[in-house]
């Protein structure tokens, strides 16, 4: 048996029909540019997100860009990021000239860690970008108080959590803005790049918009500095086809990551992700200190796995310069070193998933023989 980390075809396949007849109407409309499917499809999200204004932009990098220059932050500025996380949540902070913070995050969810944050803040921090990691809610609650007490924005970086819901409210829809990325293996994904921001004010939803176009409330007359960055509207046909079988999915996601714990559970050496309630499982990320062997393993045995994320923000070359070192994260570096995504996507078959478990639990089999 062969089981891939994550295979798109499947649910393509199951889709083809809808999705030829979608691309087929924007062919023949003609309106490939911030069309009709794309202002439909904005409003279906902010119902689903339940907040007043989603701005579909180019990808989900963009969005954290573009969220981060609506709070006109800039130069001189302090933007608090975990270190544990994928590039781009720091990339944007460096993309507006300002500096990202790394801190450390919690061993068990994988995001911020509320503690850690507090010891960051100065009086040059300007917004928290909490990341809802693999499908995870960050702890928002507390970042939420944390962030009103020093009066400093939230920008949730929701680009893994699509649907997922913390405190009985989607995340994207909790701090000042939400950031989303509709990349094709995420839990909502369109046939390329894909980004959205969410916000309930007025006025941020205005200069996004104007952003998005480079700074134009009317065409050719700028007011702002802004870039281009729009969801074409064959994306957005394609995400509108998607967005009804959503719930599906998650719910298909929260069942696999059922089973794994089922079957996990009690592994020695294998220690999984904390439970929380919302979850979504964009991945199902265990960890090991005998990961390479295990993903050598499994590859051996036709299985894929990803290993999100080798290297702490902290200490990536680029951000050599900002100062950081190994130990100043202990968390996220043990982390680096310990990850291992298992195969999740709706389409999974029992079958391969039990394969799946099998083979973790003849790895650990042999692993405690050698002991």
């Amino acid at each position: 048996m062969q089981v891939p980390a994550f295979d798109l075809t499947r649910q393509n396949e199951q889709l083809a029909k809808p999705l030829a007849e979608a691309y087929q109407k924007v062919v023949a409309g003609g309106n490939f540019i911030l069309g009709e499917a794309v202002k439909r499809f904005e409003a279906e999200m902010a119902e689903v997100l339940r907040v007043k204004h989603a701005v579909a932009v180019a990808n989900g990098s963009d969005a954290l860009v573009l969220a981060l220059m609506a709070l006109e932050i800039g130069p001189g500025d302090e933007v608090i990021v975990p270190g544990f996380t994928f590039f781009a949540t720091a990339g944007a902070v460096c993309r507006v000239g300002a500096t990202p913070v790394f801190a450390d995050v919690l061993p068990g969810s994988y995001n911020l860690n509320p503690a850690a944050v507090r010891t960051k803040v100065t009086s040059r921090t300007k917004a928290i970008v909490p990341v809802h990691l693999f499908g995870g809610p960050a702890a928002m609650a507390e970042l939420m108080a944390l962030a009103s007490e020093y009066n400093v924005a939230v920008i949730e970086d929701a680009a893994q959590s699509g649907g997922s819901i913390c405190g009985g409210l989607p995340t994207g829809s909790i701090g000042d803005l939400g950031c989303f990325s509709f990349f094709p293996t995420k839990n909502l994904g369109c046939f390329g790049d894909g980004g959205m921001v969410t916000t309930q004010s007025d006025a941020l939803a205005e200069k996004l918009r104007m952003l998005r176009v480079h700074g134009a409330r009317k065409k050719y007359y700028h007011e702002l500095l802004g870039f281009n960055s729009r969801l074409d509207t064959l994306q957005a046909a394609i995400l509108q086809v998607k967005l009804p079988h959503l719930g599906e999915w998650l719910a298909r996601r929260q069942a696999i990551a059922a089973k794994y714990r089922e079957g996990l559970k009690g592994v020695p050496g294998i220690h999984l992700p904390d439970e929380a309630e919302g979850h979504t499982y964009n991945q199902f990320t265990i960890t090991t200190p005998r990961r390479d062997a295990l993903r050598e393993y499994l590859a051996a045995h036709a299985i894929g796995s990803t290993i999100y994320y080798p290297l702490g923000l902290h200490l990536q070359p680029v951000f050599s310069g900002l100062g950081y070192g190994r130990g100043d994260l202990p968390v996220t570096e043990e982390l680096t070193e310990t990850v291992l995504s298992l195969p999740v996507f709706p389409e999974l078959s029992e079958a391969e998933q039990e394969y799946v478990i099998a083979k973790i639990l003849k790895f650990s089999e042999g692993e405690t023989c050698r002991k």
